[in-house]
């Protein structure tokens, strides 16, 4: 064979190498996209849509039940929580629904996960002996972190603060606030010990001066969660204000716009639960899903808002262990 053969074979062959080995960056979309739970085959899966509710793509499409999608800062991985392998646990994906893998080798009932802003660490609701308790980790799986008892952490924008609720008594939740740093935590909502209803996750507002949340207070047990509607509180404890009206069945949810001007949330219509967006200038509610028995807004994504791209290891896809595989 002649030598100039060789080399050119040489270098198909360190080229395939080069191309298997290296790292390849997931691609963040380029245009705002809404990832939701939706139950239209018989389990759960995550979806994307766009923000006017076009486009509904199944990412998952598993048997199993994937939940609670949450998009990294950076837009180019999605964190959520599956029943994949005989109980919940955390996974990664990459925006396309590809490259999933566990976030912890050790497996726990976990679920509920939140990014922190910078995209170094997440928040999350571990199962433990019959309690939800929150919990932090980096997301390189180094360390984890046990916070407080309570359950569906939401990390506030400037990384401060971890808003999460809490089972204080028989028909009674509240709203805590940790401080991050200090790990002090207090009531924030309600101000007062009163019989409450509070099903969802909070959402802080981008600009981290509101939050967002389902609430029903005063619960009589005839209507117990049946008024359950969507309300935004100033981060001050002022100016509750009611964003979906009560007629109907019950509103939760809720997911703020990365422009902090509309929401997302979820209401039962015609015994389906179906995702509507409102503006927050008094706007019509608008239905954004129109099929399946389950759907559930997640988080809101759009790249004009999102953090800056940098090469960080656990946003990197490799196929390095397949190379060593056939070694």
């Amino acid at each position: 064979m002649k030598p100039s053969m060789l080399v050119l074979i040489f270098i198909f062959i360190f080229a395939l190498l080069g191309a298997r080995i290296c790292p390849v960056l997931a691609k963040a979309p380029t245009t705002a996209k809404i990832v939701f739970g939706a139950s239209r085959d018989g389990n759960r899966d995550l979806y994307l849509m766009n923000p006017d509710g076009s486009d509904q793509i199944n990412i998952t499409n598993h048997p199993a039940d994937d939940i609670y999608g949450a998009w990294s800062p950076t837009g180019e991985q999605i964190l959520f929580a599956s029943d994949r392998d005989k109980g919940y646990d955390l996974y990664l994906m990459d925006p396309d629904g590809q490259n999933v893998r566990r976030v912890f080798g050790k497996s726990a009932h976990r679920e509920a996960p939140a990014w922190s802003p910078d995209g170094k660490q997440i928040a999350y609701t571990r199962r433990e002996q019959g309690k939800r308790v929150i919990y932090i980790a980096s997301i390189d799986k180094k360390k984890e972190e046990r916070l407080a008892i309570g359950s569906g952490p939401a990390w506030s924008p400037d990384g401060m603060e971890i808003a999460y609720t809490v089972k204080a008594g028989q028909d009674r939740w509240e709203m805590h606030i940790l401080n991050v740093r200090t790990r002090k935590q207090k009531v924030f909502f309600p101000p007062k010990a009163i019989p409450t209803w509070m099903g969802s996750i909070p959402a802080w507002s981008p600009r981290r001066n509101k939050l967002a949340f389902s609430w029903q207070p005063k619960v009589p047990l005839k209507t117990f969660r049946s008024e359950e509607t969507i309300y935004t509180v100033n981060r001050d404890g002022t100016g509750l204000t009611q964003i979906v009206a009560k007629a109907g069945p019950r509103a939760t949810d809720p997911v703020w716009s990365p422009r902090a001007d509309e929401l997302l949330y979820a209401k039962w219509k015609h015994e389906a639960k179906q995702i509507f967006k409102i503006a927050l200038n008094g706007g019509q509610p608008e239905q954004l899903t129109h099929i399946g028995s389950w759907n559930t807004p997640a988080d809101w994504f759009d790249p004009a808002y999102a953090l800056p791209v940098s090469p960080q290891p656990q946003l990197l896809t490799t196929t390095w262990a397949e190379v060593k595989k056939k070694e």
